[in-house]
């Protein structure tokens, strides 16, 4: 999972403040690196990467005194290659023809085959990222504009991308045709954006414009805004349900839906699923089961307290430097509060269960605070199968949901009860059709039939 921004000022405005600011609204869709690449007002492309969080990786001050009208960027989250900076993102490249740069969302499913015919004619690739294979299929069709070669090489990608761009100094958009993940286009004044999330548009006052349609590429120059369709046929869409469970923040609007009042309609979902009408009060797993807990409670009539508080100050990042602090594992970033626990029966919400170890941990915290009972309950049904799409799940045999049926889950985590909802349920509370979603990670329904056409260029 990862997080794209661009802007594009049609008066010539700077615009990288903006892109700092953008990526770190989606701070929560990557946290290994992060990168701005723009164009100088000679038509020069420059970029700043850098590992670790926004404000770690990039240098506010300096890109502050930069200015330029066109620029993306990029927060990483690896789901294919590691975490190495040569991974970093945007990439870029140029030719006779000018210079192009790629910050990529999602994951390419046929990126292997398409590399291995590309190293076949000759291609050198110094990254490990899915991503390069986009800027090698442009590269091999010199004698095509920039577009053109970029709307084909669309074309032979099979999976999920969600694309910031620039084509000598043009900024461009573009969601592959099964619409996995989200992209957005804003505006404010002279200034449009593209972004992962509506959240990031917010954080930069602009309004949200539209949605980018699943199989559409928008171009942004100074003339406006130019809407060119991807030539693939597809059967249905495929937008991840995963999103709106947890990846998303609750702020933002995806497929004009709320992502907090979904979060909230699936703890009422689960209310109503798998109620526990013997227990005191309802609480969440900080921060992915917290709204959902919410929910629970008024669909169940229970008190909500919020008994676990959450260290905001330690990330995603955090490395155990010594036996001391690997010891104390969770508990550095989550606490029970004793005197709410204390004799309590609780029923504990999250919104998923991957490898269970975490799980298990805050549960033996929480009954060594003195509570009598503990029912945990998952706003999501049981994650069993691998994501290909763009999040980094591990493999079945580390899925906990796959190994064991609930009853053994339940043993493992050390929870009284454990129940979870069902596909119907988050459909329903998501309020799209099931035809336009993504449940491969609960359902093993992955996208099929979509054959891709022949590689030669």
């Amino acid at each position: 999972m990862c997080g794209v921004f661009g802007a594009f000022s049609h008066n010539g405005h700077s615009v990288l403040e903006d892109v700092y600011l953008g990526l770190y609204a989606l701070q929560h869709r990557g946290q290994e690196s992060a990168g701005i690449t723009w164009i100088n007002s000679d038509n020069t492309m420059h970029s700043q990467r850098g590992n670790g969080l926004v404000h770690l990786a990039l240098d506010q001050s300096e890109l502050a005194k930069i200015n330029t009208n066109c620029a993306i960027g990029h927060v990483r989250y690896s789901t294919a290659g590691g975490s190495d900076i040569n991974n970093a993102q945007p990439l870029t490249a140029s030719n006779s023809k000018g210079s192009v740069a790629v910050a990529h969302n999602g994951n390419i499913t046929n990126a292997e085959a398409l590399k291995q015919y590309l190293e076949n004619r000759g291609a050198i690739f110094h990254s490990q990222t899915d991503t390069e294979v986009l800027l090698h299929l442009m590269a091999h069709q010199p004698h095509k504009p920039f577009i053109d070669a970029l709307i084909d090489s669309l074309r032979r990608l099979r999976g999920a991308y969600s694309l910031a761009i620039i084509l000598n100094g043009t900024l461009v958009a573009a969601r592959d045709p099964w619409g996995f993940r989200p992209l957005v286009l804003g505006q404010r004044e002279d200034i449009t954006y593209i972004s992962s999330e509506t959240c990031a548009l917010d954080l930069v006052g602009a309004q949200v414009i539209r949605e980018v349609s699943p199989g559409e590429v928008v171009v942004i120059d100074k003339e406006g805004l130019h809407s060119i369709k991807i030539p693939v046929q597809v059967k249905r869409h495929y937008q991840c349900s995963f999103e709106y469970v947890y990846f998303a923040r609750p702020d933002s609007v995806l497929a004009g839906k709320s992502v907090y009042a979904v979060r909230k309609a699936l703890g009422h979902c689960l209310a109503h699923r798998a109620p526990c009408p013997g227990a005191h009060m309802v609480t969440g797993m900080p921060d992915s089961g917290t709204i959902a807990s919410m929910g629970f409670a008024e669909g169940s009539g229970l008190p909500y307290e919020k008994a676990i508080v959450r260290n905001r100050y330690v990330g995603r990042t955090f490395i155990d430097p010594t036996q001391r602090v690997r010891e104390l594992g969770v508990r550095i970033k989550l606490n029970p509060i004793t005197e709410l626990t204390k004799d309590q029966k609780i029923v504990v919400i999250d919104d998923s269960i991957v490898r269970g170890t975490t799980s298990q941990r805050i549960i033996a915290m929480i009954r060594s605070c003195g509570a009598q009972e503990i029912h945990v309950r998952i706003s999501s049904p049981p994650v069993c199968f691998p994501c290909y799409y763009g999040i980094d799940t591990p493999s079945r045999v580390e899925l906990a949901a796959a190994r064991m049926d609930i009853k053994e889950l339940q043993k493992k985590i050390g929870a009284d009860s454990l129940q979870y909802i069902t596909e119907e349920d988050l459909i329903t509370a998501i309020g799209l059709p099931k035809s336009e979603l993504c449940t491969a990670c609960f359902t093993g329904e992955y996208m099929e039939g979509e054959e891709p056409d022949d590689l030669e260029l």
